[in-house]
């Protein structure tokens, strides 16, 4: 016994600081380092890169001019009315989309890696973002005199709110049929999630083969991802989701942590598994499903950038769910620039951005982890 307790006190010592600072009171348990000053320079510098990135070049320092004119200040670059009303109007909604929705991929990704232990694990492998696509495009084939009675009262909001509540009752169903015995099993919730995104994507084929074209190119959105129809309307609305998921996954770090030592060490340690698996799943869901909502399926920011969080900053949850936030921001960013700009005047969707940036890196970090530990 006593060298348990020994080699548990080493593992700790390893995972948790030895003395807790004076923000640590706060429940927010973010540990600030040189990592997210870099993540965080980063972004800055993206995202204002991408706001003057299009067919109307905007410089940097006019960026930061017409930024400064809305509060009042004024730094003395000039600049021309058209690229205030592009940047405001344009561009900037779209910029700040793209950081919050990639913030938000990023920490659920990392929350959702944690819950498993698992490195490849992402927030669809339980079926979060295939129900919400499901959802989605039933409710764009489906024309029935109900849902347009619906769609004069709610309008743009009708179909992120069938893909958020087909995120929700997808996570909701994965989660109960994954009880054995009153007991939440891990490796049931993957068995479950997997069939249910087989299941999802069979009835997806079957509403596209049933769609017309118009229909057709509503579902290759949802299915593609794209940041097209961002404005400051639905900057407002993803806003409230990813306040709520950040913090509330920001106060899970030190439990996640434990749970790295195993359920049964972490029970010991004193953190309630069953209700961590519930918060993770909850805010993930809040996190992913808004995300599909309003701007379909983007891969691979949840499961890429955490893991090179995870390469250069250590495995303290501390560390890796504010960089990956930091991390998914900067790269939705720079996706979605790009996407918009490779092929101009015509548009990418970012979801095939994503991938193709996201697929070969991942291969690659998976077979240099395959050859050290050869």
């Amino acid at each position: 016994m006593a060298k348990f307790n020994q080699s548990i006190t080493l593992a700790l010592n390893q995972i948790l600081p030895t003395k807790l600072p004076l923000g640590s009171l706060v429940p927010i348990r973010f540990k600030f380092s040189s990592l997210h000053l870099l993540l965080l320079f980063l972004l800055a510098a993206g995202t204002i890169w991408s706001a003057g990135m299009g067919a109307m070049y905007i410089a940097p320092a006019q960026v930061g001019a017409i930024l400064c004119s809305k509060l009042g200040l004024t730094l003395g670059v000039a600049y021309e009315t058209q690229q205030e009303a592009v940047l405001w109007a344009i561009r900037l909604p779209r910029v700040c989309f793209a950081v919050l929705l990639g913030g938000t991929l990023g920490i659920a990704g990392a929350s959702i890696q944690g819950l498993f232990r698992n490195p490849l694990a992402d927030p669809g492998l339980i079926g979060i973002s295939s129900g919400a696509s499901l959802f989605a495009v039933i409710g764009i084939v489906i024309q029935s005199a109900f849902l347009q009675a619906l769609g004069t009262w709610f309008g743009f909001y009708l179909l992120p709110i069938f893909a958020f509540v087909g995120a929700a009752l997808t996570a909701s169903l994965v989660f109960s049929l994954s009880r054995v015995q009153g007991q939440i099993v891990v490796s049931q919730m993957l068995l479950v999630g997997l069939a249910f995104n087989a299941l999802a994507a069979s009835i997806i084929g079957l509403m596209t083969f049933l769609a017309t074209d118009a229909q057709l190119r509503s579902i290759t959105f949802w299915n593609l991802g794209s940041l097209g129809g961002a404005t400051w309307e639905t900057v407002g609305l993803l806003t409230p989701f990813v306040l709520l998921s950040i913090l509330g996954l920001a106060r899970l770090s030190k439990p996640l942590n434990l749970l790295a030592l195993g359920e049964g060490q972490a029970q010991h340690l004193g953190t309630d598994v069953k209700k961590l698996r519930r918060q993770v799943v909850l805010f993930a869901t809040l996190a992913v499903g808004a995300g599909v909502a309003l701007a379909g399926t983007i891969g691979f920011i949840g499961l890429v950038v955490p893991h090179l969080v995870r390469l250069l900053g250590g495995s303290d949850h501390r560390n890796v769910l504010l960089g990956s936030a930091l991390g998914g921001a900067f790269a939705l960013t720079v996706a979605d620039t790009l996407a918009r700009t490779v092929v101009a005047p015509a548009e990418l969707p970012v979801g095939v951005i994503t991938a193709l940036l996201g697929a070969p890196l991942f291969l690659y970090l998976l077979i240099k982890s395959k050859k050290a530990y050869q």
